[in-house]
């Protein structure tokens, strides 16, 4: 597997029918949002919703291509960057500066930013006038290879995260790759778990390569960073949409998908969705545990467990509790927190698990004891 220079765009199809839609993936996008805004949807106007850090960046890009293309832009919502946004409050917020700004159906929200902007501005553009169609523009390395596809949109309740949303799908994504030279790297990091996820789940080939090719993905840049990047990128796109194709609603085969988000997004709760613990991170030790607990389930060698999980600390993500730094968290704040995961049935864990390095699986009717064992003992390491 070999990535090559290239000066097209990507484009990976997300294949549901009338609802179908593209995935486009290159350097210098952003410049055409105006020309493909046209294209998909002739005389719509936009509102804009982004944060204060991606607004510094990328705003004036956005409004300034949307301009040439004579695209009106009918207002924009800058909310704060980090995790907190995604709370009633600033949906609240997001709803009514959509509504205050006279948008109509047929006019297209634009979501300019990571994880929390696509989550945040996705909900609201579902809802907003019962549905506005709406456009990613994801400008995290998380986000392009993972939440701005599928169609998923939430808000965090007190309970948990994302158990506030619905399923609505874009009709387009645009990766912009330039975006992602901006990035701290810490965030770039924290993208990277989501993206090596795809290969620890279903592709063992992709998982390999990527530990031959990582630093040149981290380097990014001109060739061959970014040729390494397009590739990584596009990969988990096709990966993503040929599952969200089989099972858009996640009952079945999606599930997968979540690979380290059960123990992750309990760590996330508990670390209060603040930048002690990125989402990435929690993912990257959720994905750790993931693998320790299938090892000590018998389901694969050790070894090979601790080969995806020293890959993860190879590249310098956390895989340890003790890794998050702050106060030792407790086991009954994170079994509670595991309660409330989506993915419970009847009051039963149902966790993804592993058989090997690209061979997840959805294991339904694990008992809470046996979790709550698990975590004790991973909390009493030193």
């Amino acid at each position: 597997m070999t990535a090559t220079v290239r000066t097209d765009p990507v484009i990976v199809e997300v294949s549901l029918g009338a609802r179908s839609y593209n995935i486009v993936i290159g350097r210098g996008l952003l410049a055409s949002l105006g020309t493909r805004i046209v294209a998909l949807r002739p005389g719509a106007k936009t509102f804009i919703v982004t944060d204060d850090n991606v607004a510094r960046h990328f705003l004036g890009g956005a409004e300034a291509a949307l301009a040439r293309a004579a695209v009106t832009t009918t207002g924009r919502v800058i909310v704060p960057a980090g995790e907190a946004s995604k709370s009633y409050r600033v949906f609240e917020q997001v709803c009514d500066a959509i509504i205050a700004s006279r948008i109509e159906r047929g006019d297209i929200v634009i979501a300019l930013g990571g994880g929390v902007i696509g989550d945040l501005a996705g909900f609201a553009a579902a809802v907003a006038r019962r549905g506005l169609d709406y456009v990613q523009v994801p400008t995290t390395l998380l986000a392009q290879v993972d939440s701005s596809v599928g169609g998923k949109t939430a808000i965090n309740s007190a309970h948990g995260k994302n158990l506030i949303g619905a399923f609505h799908q874009p009709i387009a994504v645009l990766a912009d790759t330039t975006a992602l030279d901006a990035l701290p790297p810490r965030e770039f990091r924290a993208g990277y778990a989501e993206l090596v996820k795809y290969g620890l789940l279903g592709d063992a080939a992709f998982f390999s390569w990527l530990e031959a090719h990582w630093r040149d993905i981290f380097a990014g840049g001109n060739a061959p960073g970014s040729a390494a990047r397009e590739h990584a990128i596009a990969v988990s796109c096709r990966a993503k949409a040929a599952i969200v194709a089989r099972d858009e609603r996640e009952i079945g085969e999606r599930a997968l998908l979540n690979l380290g988000h059960t123990f992750g997004h309990a760590l996330e709760a508990a670390c209060g969705f603040s930048d002690r613990l990125l989402h990435g991170e929690a993912v990257a030790v959720g994905m750790a545990l993931a693998f320790a607990f299938s090892a000590k389930r018998g389901l694969l060698p050790t070894p090979e467990a601790e080969r995806a999980i020293g890959h993860l600390a190879e590249v310098g993500l956390p895989t340890r509790i003790q890794d998050i730094p702050g106060p030792q968290l407790s086991i009954d704040q994170l079994m509670e927190l595991i309660a409330q995961d989506k993915k419970v049935k009847h009051g039963v864990l149902t966790l993804i698990l592993v058989r090997g390095i690209g061979a997840a699986f959805v294991e339904a009717g694990v008992d809470q004891s046996e979790v709550r064992a698990f975590l004790s003992e991973k909390l009493a390491e030193r």
